[in-house]
């Protein structure tokens, strides 16, 4: 992942009606020569619905039947980045697959060995204990939970104001804005949106140890290049009704699960299930 945005409400209470816990978009950017399952219920860990990275062994982002969820952007910087270092999206898959521990916890237990991988984001959550929190490797802080509000990561630290990330979060406000009388945004709205192929103006641009051509291109919400780009968009929806929680999740993606990859993106999976109790 390289672009997360999303509006958290754990203050959201049962009142009769649908409220939205989470509403949420992310872009995955990566080479497309490294292969991807589409997100789909893994067959070896049957609560776990996610892409799968057929390199690496882990993933980016995915949630759980009984209502957990864990989300990764890797931390830009070029010249830290060791080959030998464990990959980074076995972080989010082994929070899916293992026995239930609360986030916090968690990411405490990944910070004690942060300084093993490469830089990254995680988040990590359990939406039945109403908990969100994030720990990055390249911060001088310790994991947290976070607030309520609408939030952004993209390939620094947490709502770091890169431009994308500023203008996807304010994108994100305005159509929950827009939207609260009629429920949250369609998840067909949220990846639209988060498809976005403008580049940033030079003087916006992050300086983080590439050219300055390639900072344009990568300042794009929707990437592209010859050989790397935003290979699938997910957006997502954690839904609070009288009766519990209800997960609504749906990826685009380059990729129709043979590996072909075909651009722009227009592959979609969409799923919806009620969180086990």
């Amino acid at each position: 992942m390289c672009l997360i945005v999303f509006d958290w409400r754990p203050d959201a209470h049962r009142s009769g009606s649908v409220r939205p816990l989470l509403t949420l978009a992310a872009n995955r950017d990566e080479f497309f020569r490294r292969e991807t399952e589409p997100l789909s219920w893994w067959a070896d860990a049957p609560n776990v619905l996610a892409g799968r990275d057929l390199t690496g062994g882990g993933t980016w982002l995915g949630v759980t039947r009984d209502g957990r969820f864990a989300a990764l952007t890797n931390f830009r910087a070029p010249s830290e980045v060791r080959p030998d270092a464990p990959t980074r999206g076995a972080l989010v898959s082994d929070f899916l697959a293992d026995a239930p521990v609360a986030p916090l916890d968690y990411l405490r237990r990944v910070a004690r060995e942060g300084d093993r991988y490469n830089g990254f984001n995680l988040l990590v959550g359990d939406f039945t204990r109403r908990e969100i929190g994030w720990y990055g490797n390249r911060a001088d802080a310790p994991p947290s939970l976070l607030e309520p509000g609408v939030h952004g990561l993209s390939n620094s630290l947490l709502n770091t104001p890169w431009p994308k990330l500023v203008a996807q979060r304010d994108a994100l406000r305005d159509l929950i804005h827009e939207s609260d009388e009629r429920g949250p945004p369609s998840l067909d709205l949220l990846i639209d949106t988060l498809r976005d192929p403008r580049i940033a103006n030079d003087d916006l641009l992050p300086a983080t140890g590439i050219s300055i051509e390639r900072e344009r291109v990568l300042s794009a919400a929707f990437i592209e290049s010859p050989d790397y780009g935003t290979r699938s968009t997910t957006a997502l929806h954690v839904l609070e009704f009288d009766d519990g929680l209800k997960i609504e999740i749906k990826e685009r993606s380059d990729d129709d699960g043979a590996h072909r990859i075909v651009r722009p993106g227009a592959f979609e999976r969409s799923f919806a299930f009620d969180v086990e109790r």
